[in-house]
């Protein structure tokens, strides 16, 4: 597991596949928050929100990019929203 405190806000966050997913806002508990701005529209049209992925999906940090475990759809499909 990677050391969190190395997460950098506004890191950008790609997946296995070197596709992009977001950007961090901040890491909030055992979650990466990411910004609303970077964030797909809802389902409902409400806008946009944060998401979440759990922590554990990042498989290496290089410099102010976040490199998950899991390609970008896989990512996005396990999106969680707040709480």
């Amino acid at each position: 597991m990677v050391d969190a405190t190395q997460i950098k806000e506004h890191a950008e966050v790609i997946g296995a596949d070197g596709v992009h997913v977001g950007t961090v806002d901040h890491v909030d508990g055992d979650r990466i928050k990411l910004t609303k701005n970077d964030s797909p529209s809802t389902e409902d049209g409400q806008g946009r929100t944060h998401h979440y992925l759990p922590l554990g999906l990042v498989a290496e940090i290089e410099g102010d990019t976040l490199r998950l475990s899991a390609t970008a759809q896989n990512a996005v499909d396990m999106f969680e929203e707040a709480e």
